[in-house]
């Protein structure tokens, strides 16, 4: 049975990358290489700073203006062969994720989705390799089949509307600054997951400074947070 009168959310719509699924690494590995091939040796801090959450398309110039390689479908589709192919290997849940998404979805009654700027076959295959789908059959929203991608609220505005939920009574888990700017465009409250140590995530004030409401580390921590159970003042960053 719901028990969504513990929370003062009607829904809760979370990202993917970074959030539910560890795959930020995987995927940018691939693109360094790629990346590579054309001529542009890339760290693996200046490929975060510059891809994490954003869509690729929308980074084709920043490819042509390092490499002079006119981005095409077909390269495009390649990386995303490669991409799947290493997901389907090495992906795993962000720590604590999927029980977290479980007890979200018991609280509201199944009132949650997974909005993502990636494309929806990456979402699915993700969610399905770490035990998602079920839990988000049926409610998953990608940025690419939107008019605009994050960090336009569309994707987001989407999600609340299937839920018929209004989105200032939604909350947003996020856990780049692009998605963090989405979520706010749409009227939600969020909340930005930056785990300790990580360079594929941005840093606490990064996150706050794009407008998310509270930050913290675990994601153990965010059926409590979304509750009211955890004080924000507890969670670190948190203002």
């Amino acid at each position: 049975m719901p028990d969504n009168a513990a929370s003062p959310f009607d829904a809760v719509l979370f990202d993917c990358d970074g959030v539910l699924v560890d795959s930020e690494r995987i995927t940018n590995a691939v693109l360094r290489a790629m990346l590579h091939e054309l001529g542009w040796a890339l760290s693996e801090a200046d490929c975060f700073r510059l891809f994490v959450g954003k869509a690729l398309w929308d980074e084709v110039g920043v490819i042509t203006a390092n490499t002079g390689f006119v981005v095409t479908d077909e390269w495009i589709a390649e990386f995303r062969r490669r991409r799947n192919e290493a997901l389907l290997v090495d992906l795993q849940e962000i720590p604590g994720a999927v029980a977290a998404a479980h007890e979200v979805d018991r609280l509201l009654g199944g009132r949650l989705a997974c909005a993502s700027g990636a494309d929806r076959p990456k979402i699915e295959l993700q969610l399905k390799k770490v035990g998602l789908d079920r839990v988000f059959e049926g409610k998953i929203f990608s940025g690419m089949e939107m008019p605009r991608s994050k960090p336009a609220p569309d994707v987001y505005l989407a999600a609340a509307a299937a839920l018929g939920a209004d989105p200032a009574r939604c909350a947003v888990v996020e856990d780049t600054a692009t998605g963090v700017r989405a979520g706010v465009a749409a009227g939600a409250v969020v909340f930005g997951y930056c785990p300790p140590g990580s360079p594929a995530h941005h840093e606490p004030r990064t996150l706050l400074d794009a407008g998310a409401t509270h930050v913290f580390t675990s994601m153990a921590d965010l059926p409590a947070l979304l509750t009211g159970r955890l004080s924000p003042s507890l969670v670190a960053g948190a203002h």
